[in-house]
């Protein structure tokens, strides 16, 4: 099998290298790469597809700077609505699946239960906005496809919520977290790991085409993430400024953002879990193995 990666060296792109490799023949590639991995250059990714020509095509690239979105909209729909299409069209004429990552940011983060695949969009921003037409137009294509929708990405690699409250912790004397907004901290190993199984699964069941949520187990709030990131760095012996007790909860209001955010991200993962045959393991284990290798 020939798998095509897009975004080789995000935070979900870097663990999909290991989590694939046993499946096949894997080509990573990113916007620095010889073949075109550049979703802003329409012409040169459809140009790459053809040439591969792969099995699977893997899309972990994203425009995901959610306020920068704000004041690039154009380029923010280029990578995430119009590469997405592009992929679409040509994984249908090569005949691969294309496996493509979403975010809860569809949804316009209201009420307080999980959403699910089937409910009402209505994203608050330029990023949620082009994440959805993209999923629309994957959707349209006509190509063989599953869509992940996840939420609250983290890696040992990379720049991510729980890296920052670490260095901040060391150098602040003060920290302040938001605490009315919900959802559930996913591991990129995770995300990496549930693919591979999703398209072992796909090959031999095309049934399984759709659209997913993919997330850890449970649900907590940034300022509960934050609390167990300082809690485990604590017990790992890393001197903190800011004591996991300290640090100070605050509304979405005392911290203004240029792109609204959902304070409801939950995702409900029944059907993911039924479909594929997995049981998702709880938020915290995942954060607390990856500040364990991280923190080592």
């Amino acid at each position: 099998m020939r798998i095509l990666l897009f975004g080789k060296n995000g935070q979900v792109g870097w663990e999909l290298q290991r989590a694939l490799a046993p499946l096949g023949e894997v080509i990573a590639v990113d916007r620095h790469s010889a073949l075109c991995g550049d979703l802003s250059n329409l012409a040169g990714i459809a140009e790459t597809i053809a040439s591969v020509k792969p099995d699977v095509i893997v899309n972990a690239a994203a425009h995901t700077a959610v306020d920068k979105a704000e004041s690039e909209p154009e380029l923010a729909r280029t990578i995430n609505t119009l590469a997405s299409e592009v992929m679409a069209q040509a994984a249908l004429r090569c005949g691969a699946w294309l496996i493509h990552y979403s975010t809860d940011y569809v949804f316009d983060g209201s009420g307080d239960q999980p959403w699910q695949e089937d409910d009402a969009t209505g994203p608050l921003g330029v990023y949620g906005a082009t994440k959805l037409e993209g999923e629309q137009r994957i959707q349209a294509s006509g190509c063989q496809y599953v869509i992940l929708r996840t939420s609250w990405v983290y890696a040992a690699k990379g720049n991510n919520f729980a890296k920052t409250m670490l260095r901040l912790a060391q150098e602040r004397d003060s920290l302040s977290v938001i605490n009315d907004q919900t959802g559930a901290p996913t591991g990129a190993e995770l995300i990496a790991d549930v693919t591979a199984h999703i398209i072992r699964t796909a090959l031999g069941k095309p049934e399984v085409a759709g659209v997913y949520h993919l997330v850890a187990g449970g649900e907590t709030t940034w300022f509960g993430f934050a609390k167990l990131v300082l809690e485990t760095a604590s017990l790992a012996g890393k001197v903190l400024k800011v004591q996991p007790d300290d640090v100070q909860a605050i509304p979405t209001s005392a911290y203004p953002t240029p792109a609204k955010r959902p304070h409801n991200s939950r995702l409900n993962t029944e059907k993911l879990q039924t479909t594929f045959n997995l049981t998702l393991p709880s938020w915290q284990s995942g954060v607390v193995r990856m500040l364990n290798e991280y923190l080592a």
